[in-house]
């Protein structure tokens, strides 16, 4: 019987190994397919980590201390696929792939979110290369340049709003006449100078070279014009994908409460309505999408866990 299941191997992950096996928990697993690290592996800089701040250094350098450091404790890796976690009785049932089963007194998920994609020409070619889904992290590669966002919703716009107060320009195109975003959102927006609101139309092309992205070509979706427009960001905001697939049950239904988006439910403890699980990282409520959040999350329901299983010692 596992003291507790880490499903996940990203920073929300890795980081709640960390706590759990410092904190004095011996048969603490991390289920997770390759090596752990997540999406920020991908990454050619990290710039927006406190404390990290060589600019040699890729987000595979970044997240190597992070294994090292994390396995030094007890932490135990499955290379193993989760299909499925279930509440029997007062443990939880791990299913991976092939049947095999774990048993464990508690879990904590942290299998993340995808940013969708938008799916124009171009995109796949120039991702990380110019277009972008992280205003946060790559917003100031364009200080005081212009830079396009694609989407209508609150992020869209939030992002939008965050990318002009750095970037000389930023104009969002939107494939519908009204927004979808909260009328504040939309207001605050609205009044910035710098922000250029292009409605009825989509990104047609996102061109460039070998040195990545130069320009995007947005297509009016009722005349069917097509401009040009120089610059080299592109960010692309229309929605997240769930990794939430390892909570359904075999009906299809969620073990815990989600919102209609699929982002489970949790409370500041990273607790959800199923006592002994817990989240932490992108699949929960409003995550910023963060690895420093990411991070938090997990020391978070670390706490968490050691606390419940003292409870029911």
């Amino acid at each position: 019987m596992l003291d507790c299941a880490i499903i996940g191997g990203g920073p929300a992950g890795l980081t709640a190994g960390l706590y759990a096996t410092r904190g004095g928990l011996e048969n603490v697993t991390l289920f997770e397919m390759g090596m752990p690290g997540g999406q920020i592996t991908q990454s050619s800089e990290i710039e927006n980590y406190p404390g990290f701040f060589e600019h040699d250094k890729t987000g595979m350098d970044f997240m190597d201390t992070w294994q090292k450091q994390c396995f030094h404790f007890g932490l135990k890796h499955e290379m193993k696929k989760v299909e499925s976690v279930a509440k029997t009785g007062e443990h939880f049932t791990i299913t991976v792939e092939g049947g095999e089963t774990y048993e464990a007194m508690t879990v904590i998920t942290c299998t993340g979110s995808v940013p969708k994609r938008a799916g124009f020409k171009g995109e796949d070619t120039y991702f990380g290369k110019g277009v972008s889904t992280c205003a946060t992290c790559d917003g100031f590669f364009y200080k005081n340049k212009p830079v396009t966002v694609l989407g209508g919703g609150d992020t869209a716009l939030e992002e939008a709003f965050f990318l002009s107060n750095i970037c000389s320009d930023v104009y969002v195109v939107h494939r519908r006449e009204s927004f979808r975003a909260a009328p504040p959102t939309l207001d605050r927006v609205m009044r910035k100078e710098n922000i250029h609101l292009i409605t009825d139309s989509v990104i047609e092309e996102a061109v460039g070279d070998a040195m990545g992205l130069s320009g995007v070509d947005i297509k009016n979706t009722k005349t069917g014009d097509v401009t040009h427009m120089d610059n080299t960001g592109l960010f692309v905001f229309v929605g997240h994908n769930v990794n939430n697939g390892v909570l359904k049950d075999d009906n299809g239904e969620f073990i815990c409460e989600v919102t209609d988006w699929g982002q489970v439910i949790v409370d500041l403890s990273m607790k959800t309505n199923v006592p002994g699980l817990f989240m932490a990282g992108d699949i929960r409520i409003e995550a910023p999408k963060q690895v420093v959040s990411a991070a938090g999350d997990g020391s978070i329901a670390a706490l968490q866990v050691i606390s419940y299983l003292q409870e029911l010692a």
